[in-house]
């Protein structure tokens, strides 16, 4: 197997000194033909939490969000970039190298929370599948016309969709062909996906459904919104009282930088910067194929995340933003009270009353007479019981079910699903995969054969997603505090290889000079920066100063590593230490 691998790398090497002789345009055919390790990325990266993202930016956001994702994504292939530069250019595993020549607590805590990650990621996925197969694909597997439970037909999709990505999974750890074919399955499932919303897109086009003008004004950054409504909602908030505009607008802003946060994290992942060195190092590549490494990561994983996730934030912003949820009371055919649209709905119009009443008297009030609370919502003002309505959860399933007026019901419900299943089914192959590398990197074992597939098992624990997580429809958007949880830990992979970037102990002759190294830094530190600042977010919002002491004792084992090692090598290799 390895004196295969070794030819296949040695003809790729030869195409690509081949093509250079000829010219530019010569060497990006060849770029795309030997392309592979960035469609890896792209697989996993939409999956079911870009979905999400996407959903709710257009939900909240209408187009103007449209620039965050891709702007989040340049700076993780700036990121995975540097990785790849590092990993082709040096023998050592990037695992080792972190420990060896950053900080062993960077390259731990970037282990663990890789596998932390994993696991965590793995639950929304399984739980999105099911739910497409459920209601897209299969609608008559659980219900009137079936006598199955639904606790059996989730076991039999789970299970089906797990053993789908043990098969391909396998075929990876078979060697040269083996990879090829798995690469190959992906940008497949990577390019339905891209087709399935791209078609959605043109089919309200074609409607007239769309305003390209504002679509292509959506793509220039506004960090404005980071502290402000959109537009949209900020149009509706002037229809309300005076008195009450603080609340609507602090409930807004507050969900809408979470959806920010939460779709800048599922953009690049801390796990994706696992794959990557490990992907390209596998295939045998070196410091030869290291503008190889960035196209690939520039085609195959930027335009599709870009095409993809733009396509769903445009018919997510065209058929919720700043409209109040089907089914909800301001609607002319309200849902089941026990839908939970519904229930949804009466909470968020429950917290404006208690901005109204006050917190004491909306306690009490909840103890001794709820059904005064009841009443206090249905006399809320036509206003804000609207924007009550509007900030409902949607699910991906609803944008299906919208889009049927415009693309028919076979379009909406089975393309959708077909589209829905290839993302978050590519997402669990790579999170095993994944998975597989990083237990084989801390135990020391060669990252293949029994030990990789046995480790590859770990995140079909996702299984348990559809089962923990219930109602329906509102359990998709459980992928946006899963991603927020994604965020805090981003910033421990991109710091260790922005160091590492710069050991020249390491790098050698390798490490970038002059105006190259300079570049390198200043996209590096923007990319790294912008990174802790999501995280420190993310860890305020949700665990106020917990949060902040949990990142600060972090910060603290790192620096005492350091100290530590510092000292040890002063006492072993005094010229070293005073820098002789």
């Amino acid at each position: 197997m390895e004196k295969d691998q070794n030819t296949a790398v040695e003809r790729e090497r030869s195409m690509i000194t081949a093509a250079r002789q000829k010219g530019r345009a010569a060497t990006l055919l060849v770029y795309t033909r030997l392309s592979g390790p960035g469609w890896l990325q792209s697989a996993i990266t939409l999956g079911g939490g870009s979905l999400a993202g996407s959903l709710y930016l257009g939900v909240l956001g209408g187009f103007s969000l449209l620039w965050l994702q891709p702007l989040a994504m340049i700076m993780g292939v700036i990121m995975l970039s540097a990785i790849s530069y590092v990993a082709l250019s040096v023998k050592e595993r990037p695992f080792e190298a972190v420990n060896n020549h950053v900080n062993p607590v960077l390259g731990w805590g970037w282990a663990i929370a890789t596998l932390m990650a994993n696991l965590v990621w793995a639950m929304p996925q399984f739980s999105l599948g099911t739910a497409a197969i459920r209601q897209n694909l299969l609608p008559n597997l659980v219900g009137p016309a079936s006598a199955m439970p639904e606790s059996t037909a989730k076991l039999i999709v789970c299970g089906a969709i797990a053993t789908a990505c043990l098969v391909v999974v396998w075929f990876y750890d078979s060697g040269s062909w083996g990879i090829k074919l798995f690469e190959v399955i992906l940008k497949l499932m990577v390019a339905l996906v891209v087709l399935c919303f791209f078609g959605v897109i043109i089919r309200m086009t074609q409607a007239g459904v769309l305003d390209w003008r504002a679509i292509l004004a959506g793509f220039v950054p506004d960090l404005g919104l980071l502290r402000s409504p959109a537009p949209g909602l900020a149009a509706v908030i002037e229809s309300v009282s005076e008195r009450f505009r603080p609340f609507w607008t602090d409930r807004i802003v507050s969900r809408q930088r979470d959806v920010m946060i939460a779709a800048s994290a599922v953009a690049v992942g801390i796990n994706m910067t696992f794959l990557m060195p490990y992907a390209i190092r596998r295939r045998g590549w070196d410091r030869q194929f290291r503008g190889l490494a960035i196209f690939d990561l520039a085609t195959g994983l930027f335009i599709p995340f870009m095409l993809a996730t733009s396509c769903v934030v445009i018919a997510s912003a065209a058929q919720f933003h700043a409209k109040p949820a089907a089914g909800t009371p301001v609607e002319e055919s309200a849902a089941d009270p026990a839908d939970s649209r519904i229930i949804q709905y009466k909470k968020i119009a429950a917290a404006r009353v208690r901005y109204e009443i006050g917190e004491a008297r909306f306690d009490h009030l909840r103890a001794n007479e709820p059904r005064r609370i009841d009443e206090l919502v249905e006399r809320l003002p036509d206003s804000d019981k609207r924007i009550a309505a509007m900030l409902v959860n949607r699910d991906a399933f609803d944008l299906a079910q919208s889009l049927s007026p415009l693309t028919g019901e076979i379009f909406s419900h089975y393309i959708f699903g077909v589209g829905v299943i290839g993302m978050v089914t590519s997402s669990i192959i790579i999170l095993m995969l994944i998975n597989g590398f990083v237990v084989c990197e801390m135990f020391g074992i060669e990252p293949s054969g029994r030990a990789h597939r046995l480790a590859c098992l770990m995140p079909a624990v996702g299984m348990l997603g559809p089962f923990i997580w219930t109602g329906g429809k509102a359990q998709f958007w459980l992928a946006v505090p899963t991603s927020v949880f994604g965020m805090t830990l981003l910033p421990i992979a991109y710091f260790s290889f922005y160091l590492l970037m710069n050991q020249k102990a390491l790098l050698k002759e390798n490490m970038p000079k002059g105006a190259r190294r300079l570049a390198w830094n200043i996209l590096m530190a923007i990319a790294s920066s912008l990174a802790a600042l999501g995280s420190l977010w993310s860890l305020w919002s949700k665990l106020k100063w917990t949060g902040i002491v949990i990142m600060a004792a972090f910060i603290a084992l790192v620096l005492a590593a350091h100290v530590v090692r510092r000292h040890r090598r002063a006492l072993t290799d005094p010229q070293a230490s005073s820098g002789r």
